[in-house]
């Protein structure tokens, strides 16, 4: 068993600050007892008093630092000193001390073993004392009922203050992992953005340069034509990279087939639709990271696949969108790590965050499905406390 000492950094503060009561309060409870000691004739009774009382707060500040089962012997001594003051003196204040302590014990086995063998200790000596007729008990009455009860709800009050504070740590803690965690997969995104972007458009690049270079002394016009759609896909790439920076909009699919359609058509690639692209119950993230990985797809296709015709199928069934690009190229190499290379790595987690799949089979070219729900539900993990 073990308790929870971060409350209770300092050991010397015995004024304790959470309990409702006043410093001063936990003063008078240190003094008193002299004053009940001091009323023996008995001089061995006053230094056995005196030493009980040392013993005392020796006990608690040693409750306090220690660990394991010794914090358990400290308390059990506490206990046996607090039933001899109240048998031998009628001082019954030492128990409302324990009942702080125990609070603190943050081990629920613990605890309650605790808090049951001091109610029950506390509850027997004080009626022992009023059955033995003990004048002091009676003249104390109003204060050894307010202990009493005392005794019954401050360990409760304290054990739950301290559950509570160790549960809005455990919150906080995980409130800043999950903001760390939100702007990491928030810069992870945009990396991904830039790079579908500017892969798709840098492609068109290339392949119209290309194109243009083979046509500049054969058809002048018609290579100055491909020059210019360069000239409009680069300033169309920093269009977006800009739209993307400031207002990090969601993607259309309806949108995005247009580009779609403009670079396969310059890599000689016959594109075949199916399916209305004008998505109506699918959410705008989903549609977004459809659209964000259909572009990696097809700029796939136009580096390695050598295909000549293309389809994409779209289809929306009651629960998810599905959505299928098929090329007649020369298919993929179907390894174990293949994931890793091609942006495919980057498809899998955009759709997995949105609890969507991606599945690839290859055979007489390669078909690429994605599905997605018409509502994102992301999973939610319970904290371990």
């Amino acid at each position: 068993m073990s308790t929870d000492r971060r409350p209770m950094n300092k050991w010397y503060q015995i004024f304790h600050r959470n309990t409702g009561l006043s410093p001063y309060v936990w003063i008078v409870f240190c003094i008193l007892p002299f004053y009940f000691i001091f009323r023996s004739s008995s001089t061995p009774e006053v230094v056995a008093g005196i030493v009980m009382i040392g013993l005392f707060f020796i006990c608690y500040r040693l409750s306090f630092v220690s660990k394991g089962w010794l914090v358990y012997f400290w308390t059990s001594v506490q206990i046996i000193i607090s039933v001899a003051m109240t048998l031998l003196y009628s001082y019954v204040y030492f128990s409302i001390f324990l009942a702080f302590f125990i609070g603190n014990i943050q081990n629920k086995a613990g605890f309650y073993t605790l808090y049951i063998i001091h109610l029950i200790s506390t509850f027997i000596t004080i009626n022992y004392g009023f059955a033995t007729q003990t004048q002091m008990f009676f003249t104390q009455f109003p204060f050894i009922l307010i202990s009493l009860i005392v005794v019954i709800l401050l360990p409760f009050n304290t054990y739950n203050q301290k559950k509570q504070g160790q549960l809005e740590g455990q919150l906080e803690d995980a409130n800043k992992r999950i903001s760390e965690l939100v702007k990491l997969e928030e810069r992870q995104r945009i990396a991904r953005d830039l790079h579908d972007t500017l892969g798709q458009k840098l492609s068109l690049i290339g392949l119209k340069s290309d194109l243009a270079a083979k046509l500049v002394h054969r058809e002048p016009d018609r290579a100055q034509a491909e020059i210019g759609d360069v000239q409009q896909t680069a300033r169309t790439a920093l269009k977006e990279v800009r739209e993307m920076v400031t207002k990090m909009r969601g993607a259309r699919l309806d949108e995005e087939l247009y580009p779609i359609r403009q670079i396969l058509r310059a890599a000689g690639i016959e594109l075949e639709l199916e399916g209305d692209p004008k998505l109506k119950n699918t959410t705008v993230l989903n549609e977004s990271v459809l659209s964000m990985c259909l572009k990696e797809a097809v700029t796939n296709v136009v580096k390695h696949s050598g295909a000549t015709k293309c389809l994409i199928t779209i289809q929306s069934t009651d629960t998810e969108l599905i959505l299928k690009l098929q090329d007649n190229g020369t298919g993929m190499d179907m390894k174990s790590d293949f994931y890793r290379g091609n942006g495919l790595r980057g498809m899998k987690e955009r759709l997995e965050f949105v609890n969507g799949s991606l599945a690839i089979e290859s055979g007489d070219g390669t078909a690429v499905t994605m599905r997605v729900p018409h509502v994102a539900k992301q999973p939610v993990k319970e904290l371990d406390l």
